[in-house]
């Protein structure tokens, strides 16, 4: 389900630990809250966020996103700001205030601040872009939702004797 606190505190906290502007544009940071989000649900049963994704030409994006953005701003709890990169405008997001990270679990933490890192630091908006493309974003039409449990059939292959063996102790889990 859906907690748009949550979220809002989760765009906050990707936005603060991400100190340099620069590094944080639109496109990393949609791609910061669906790994986030999905890892999370993949390794632990659940979202952060609960947040709802649907396919747009360079990913994934957080239905909510724009609106929830927009009211950041006008709360002065982030600076959205538009520079000029390769003639196009690209966005940039500014933590105003210190974000509290209270909301996520150790875990969570340590998962967030790890997508953060890679995704700043390691890729461009375009590499991080192509990684999302996956088998599931291909088979989406244009806005339609990604349902979070189809990053589980996101990349074709063989089913191994562990996925069988966690699939049996999920089912046995849900029948009690």
């Amino acid at each position: 389900m859906f907690d748009r606190e949550r979220f809002k505190a989760l765009v906050h906290y990707v936005c603060w630990k991400c100190d340099d502007p620069a590094k944080l544009g639109a496109v990393k940071l949609n791609k910061i809250l669906w790994y986030s989000d999905t890892m999370n649900f993949v390794q632990r049963g659940s979202p952060i966020t609960g947040a709802r994704y649907v396919k747009q030409r360079l990913g994934p994006i957080p239905k909510a996103i724009v609106p929830l953005l927009k009211e950041m701003e006008e709360q002065g709890i982030i600076r959205v700001r538009e520079v000029e990169l390769y003639g196009k405008i690209k966005r940039e997001f500014i933590s105003l205030t210190e974000a509290d990270s209270t909301f996520l679990s150790d875990e969570e933490r340590s998962l967030v601040d790890q997508v953060i890192d890679v995704i700043c630091n390691h890729h461009t908006a375009a590499s991080i872009s192509d990684q999302t493309h996956d088998a599931i974003w291909r088979i989406a039409a244009t806005d339609e939702e990604m349902p979070m449990h189809s990053v589980l059939a996101s990349s074709f292959g063989a089913i191994t004797v562990a996925d069988v063996s966690r699939a049996k102790e999920r089912m046995a889990a849900n029948a009690m």
